[in-house]
């Protein structure tokens, strides 16, 4: 499998996608720690379509962007976080510069976006899988056979779901 970089970056980029309930969210906690004991530096991007708040409001960093700041970054000696104002939904390929020294990146989203996806698949929530078509489908999570040429993985099988990430990305 050829692997894909965006914008002549050294880090691939893979989604991780499926319906509302499917259990992204779920695979993506599990898939990290196991990536992290290989040895490699992981970054992740949640695609939210609906808007969030990362601040809780009448803290010092919510009232800076309350007060119109355009950027407001917290700080501390273990982590950052950014609240910026933008003009447009972020693709991750935009989002590269969050991320330097970053071996992979992963998403939880963007099923409609361009780069390599993981389908998290469950029958009982959607009849067919959302990406059945989508050439950049490398791989389905689903604990029933679906054949639509590409590998097919437990849930349970988190190994085996890393070493495709790892095979996909030539990590």
């Amino acid at each position: 499998m050829p692997n894909i970089k965006f914008n002549n970056s050294s880090m691939p980029i893979i989604s991780i996608v499926g319906n509302s309930g499917s259990g992204k969210t779920t695979l993506l906690v599990k898939m990290i720690p196991i990536l992290k004991q290989r040895g490699f530096k992981v970054g992740t991007i949640k695609h939210d379509l609906h808007g969030f708040e990362i601040d809780k409001p009448g803290k010092d960093s919510w009232k800076h962007k309350q007060a119109g700041a355009d950027t407001t970054i917290i700080s501390s000696p273990s982590k950052i976080g950014i609240v910026k104002d933008v003009d447009h939904d972020y693709k991750p390929e935009e989002l590269m510069l969050f991320f330097s020294g970053m071996d992979i990146i992963l998403t939880e989203g963007y099923k409609r976006g361009k780069m390599p996806k993981i389908e998290v698949f469950r029958p009982e929530i959607c009849k067919e899988p959302i990406c059945r078509d989508d050439k950049n489908l490398i791989g389905i999570i689903s604990n029933v056979q679906v054949d639509i040429g590409v590998p097919v993985l437990r849930f349970d099988d988190l190994q085996g779901i890393a070493d495709l990430v790892i095979r996909y990305c030539t990590l």
